[in-house]
């Protein structure tokens, strides 16, 4: 019996087009704050990724293979030199997450995924290098993570570190066909990285304590699998907890918490059905030993960026989920259950504003944007400010 249900959105604001975002000056209403959003960066193409270094610098990858710079408010006009080649064939592949060691501070560790083209024509797979950010370059570069996985799309490339300095790396299934026998579907089979979640240290080695160490067959890094399309990932330091996002197929978007070892059901169990046709997919919505959602979206919003807010410019957030949506362009804020686990309503914050590729708080505590185009036409980051 599934614990959590979808719970009806609360909100709904309309704030029209991308390109009008840098003209938006009006407030807007939302149940516990007002605010107003204000343009960070412009003239991207297709942001994927942002993070901050401790000088203040703002960094943003862009899926066509470029990293840039936001330095005292301004986009710097040439991209990171030193970034590896990027496979960036087809609609999904390209340059994915940037993210800071987290004693970025003395040893200068960026971590980059992305998808790495392979030998065989057209191939190509989800892969992490370590490198040094120095004097505006990436230096002294090391392939540290390669996924033992190939396909067409659903790379995933979400990366987290936690309190204890482990890295975690969202894989996606690769398109792999949801037909025949659902439980030997890749997702299901964890002697491969097909829809699954890894845990490693921070040099790309396996931490000894991962759940799968030692099982035969199994690929060591994973920490969980049975996953679709996982593009939201966040690591909640205030409560010791692993949030991430999943597209489902036609419908059943899901909010997962991600403990180690589980498997979280896909292609077996779920809400979607196949694109256009719309027949069913699954076996059932909830089966023994697989994880049921603490959340779920049907229609599907395609989630994307995800973070647990807690900061100082929206007090009363605190402690929601803030959640992307692509295919719904919309900005959700899901509100815990007393017990930390599961949501008890969702606000929509911003809707019909562009397509929401990532959210992040900023270390000024505002919520931070990157709005992206199906057609990569140059889009911005945005970030809300509260309304004066």
């Amino acid at each position: 019996m599934l614990r959590r249900y979808m719970a009806v959105t609360a909100l709904f604001i309309g704030l029209g087009s991308v390109g009008a975002v840098q003209a938006q000056s009006d407030v807007t209403t939302s149940v516990l704050h007002d605010f107003k959003i204000v343009t960070v960066a412009d003239g991207l193409q297709v942001p994927w990724s942002m993070a901050w270094l401790p000088n203040g610098d703002m960094l943003i990858t862009e899926r066509v293979g470029r990293l840039r710079i936001v330095r005292d408010g301004q986009l710097l006009p040439d991209a990171v030199p030193g970034v590896p080649e990027v496979f960036t064939t087809g609609g999904q592949s390209g340059l994915f997450e940037v993210l800071p060691h987290p004693d970025f501070a003395n040893n200068q560790y960026l971590y980059i995924s992305f998808a790495k083209p392979l030998a065989e024509q057209g191939a190509s797979t989800t892969t992490i290098v370590r490198g040094r950010f120095v004097n505006d370059e990436f230096v002294d570069v090391e392939e540290i993570f390669v996924a033992n996985a190939n396909g067409q799309g659903h790379y995933g490339g979400r990366m987290v570190f936690d309190e204890e300095g482990h890295l975690f790396l969202s894989l996606g299934d690769r398109m792999a066909p949801p037909t025949g026998d659902l439980a030997a579907h890749p997702a299901q089979d964890i002697s491969n990285h097909h829809g699954v979640i890894v845990r490693l240290n921070d040099d790309g080695s396996v931490p000894s304590d991962n759940p799968f160490v030692g099982q035969d067959g199994a690929e060591p890094a994973i920490w969980t699998y049975g996953h679709r399309s996982p593009q939201g990932l966040f690591y909640d330091s205030v409560t010791d907890k692993l949030w991430m996002t999943e597209h489902g197929p036609q419908g059943g978007d899901e909010l997962n918490l991600v403990e180690p070892g589980k498997n979280y059901g896909w292609p077996i169990v779920g809400r979607g059905v196949a694109y256009g046709a719309g027949t069913p997919i699954h076996q059932s919505i909830t089966g023994e030993g697989l994880e049921d959602p603490e959340y779920f979206w049907v229609p599907s919003i395609a989630a994307s960026g995800l973070i647990v807010y807690n900061g100082s410019q929206f007090p009363l957030w605190n402690g929601s989920i803030i959640a992307g949506g692509l295919a719904g362009e919309q900005l959700a804020r899901l509100t815990l259950t007393e017990d930390g686990l599961g949501v008890s309503t969702e606000e929509t914050l911003l809707h019909h504003l562009g397509r929401i590729r990532d959210v992040r708080q900023g270390p000024d505590g505002f919520i931070y944007v990157a709005l992206e185009d199906r057609s990569r036409a140059p889009t911005a980051v945005v970030r809300l400010e509260p309304a004066e």
